[in-house]
């Protein structure tokens, strides 16, 4: 077995410095243990780790965590790169999930999992190896604009933290706001990086496939079952597994998802065979979970799994100084796209644009602004391009509810056709330009018979 680079642990247990020395010893070439972090700092100075296994309590019959945060926060003035894996009693994850928004790597609650401390501390330390041989690519995006907002800045800066860590993140917002956009943008900000994101629309999936499609097959197993074919977990292995719309899992199959996540392995369908998977997990959903959990349809127990990390993508409309900056973006982007010259938004164009509610957040906006680049023939965006919809509150007749789904439809089939004209059938092209996973693009294209 190859070893991984070093490590130092910091924890006043004697008992637990020996039980997690000899359990480590095959897996990292050198390990360093105090039983205080009075001298951290020295040692640090004269030996950079791979990686630190920090415990948040020192002092007996305090269990603030209050000593552990300084000690955390001391490592990252000295190497503000260096990946910290907090150890916490059951007791103290809330002050272990504040941790990791002060810059720890992960946590490990004791009493530990000897599988997952190792992955756990692996992982992070390998972060250290690929940075060091400068294996790893730059830590750049260009897929997600933030905005100039103050609350999108904040959430930068709280991304920049977590993303670095592999801890599991929900993302809340609403539709439009561009939930996969962030979790694509945490995956490019993390270790696991030079694998591709595997992305599950999970309201697109039926329940007869479930276990099929996130845990794979084995070839016999049910009718359609010609060969062996691995699920998402098993594909999104040592990468990010993103679940877009969590919050529609029936709750019947909630517990088999925690299953997975609480074992870290699946089981394909139609075999006995356990096989270990290591994701990142990022869930999304637009539905308020804990509301969920009050009404019984979203297991308490799921929530806490896949919740260390809660980002809210704020709508648009509660941000409008973003909405100038996004419309100049999808300007040059559609412009390119449409072989056109750079056109520029009218004073009053702008002033409408900024006007409106955009219930339909940044996909509403990005829309707007591709139909209107489409029928310009000057130089500058009018006004007059922008007939953006009303929304009101006043009850309408089923027949108008349906006339206006119908249309809704017809313009989203014309769409698909035209985006699979422009992409020439290239469908995962054509899933980035609408905003959609492929699974959904699949589902819509069978039901316009496209």
């Amino acid at each position: 077995m190859k070893k991984t680079g070093n490590i130092l642990i910091v924890d006043d247990n004697r008992g637990v410095l020996t039980a997690v020395q000899l359990l480590l010893k095959p897996h990292f070439e050198k390990i360093i243990t105090l039983t205080s972090p009075v001298t951290l700092t020295s040692a640090l100075r004269e030996e950079t780790p791979s990686v630190v296994l920090l415990d948040m309590n020192f002092t007996s019959g305090i269990n603030s965590g209050n000593e552990g945060l300084f000690w955390l926060q001391e490592i990252k003035r000295l190497h503000p790169s260096l990946p910290v894996v907090l150890f916490t009693a059951y007791g103290d994850i809330d002050l272990a999930v504040r941790g990791i928004k002060e810059g720890a790597t992960d946590f490990i609650v004791k009493p530990w999992d000897n599988q997952k401390l190792v992955e756990t501390l692996l992982n992070a330390a390998q972060t250290t190896n690929n940075r060091k041989n400068k294996q790893s690519t730059p830590l750049t995006s260009s897929s997600m604009y933030w905005g100039e907002s103050p609350v999108m800045q904040q959430l930068r800066s709280l991304v920049e933290k977590v993303s670095v860590t592999d801890a599991n993140i929900l993302i809340t917002g609403e539709n439009g706001t561009g939930k996969e956009m962030l979790a694509r943008e945490i995956h490019t900000l993390s270790s696991r990086r030079s694998k591709e994101m595997i992305a599950v629309d999970m309201g697109a999936i039926t329940e007869s496939l479930f276990e099929s499609e996130l845990f794979g097959h084995m070839k016999g197993s049910f009718t359609d079952a010609y060969a062996d074919r691995p699920g998402k977990f098993e594909t999104a292995d040592h990468s990010t597994l993103f679940l877009d719309e969590i919050g529609n899992l029936p709750y019947h199959l909630q517990a088999k998802l925690l299953t997975v996540l609480q074992r870290r392995s699946i089981i394909r369908v139609g075999s006995n065979q356990s096989i270990p998977v290591n994701i990142r997990l990022i869930c999304a959903t637009n539905r308020n979970l804990n509301e969920m959990v009050q009404a019984n349809e979203f297991r308490e127990d799921l929530l806490y799994r896949i919740n260390t990390i809660h980002l809210e993508i704020p709508p648009l409309r509660k941000r409008p100084e973003d909405i100038l900056p996004l419309a100049e973006r999808f300007i040059a982007r559609f412009c390119k796209q449409y072989d056109k010259v750079l056109l520029r938004l009218s004073d009053a164009a702008y002033t409408r644009l900024k006007a409106h509610p955009w219930y339909g957040n940044i996909r509403e906006l990005e829309h707007a602004i591709e139909k209107a680049v489409i029928i310009c023939d000057g130089s500058e965006l009018p006004a007059e391009l922008f007939q953006l919809p009303k929304r009101t509150d006043t009850p309408r007749s089923e027949s108008s509810i349906s006339a206006e789904a119908a249309t809704l439809e017809e313009m989203e089939r014309k769409m698909i056709q035209k985006a699979l004209d422009t992409c020439n059938g290239n469908l995962s092209a054509v899933a980035a330009q609408l905003g959609i996973t492929r699974q959904t693009l699949y589902n819509k294209m069978k039901k316009f018979g496209l």
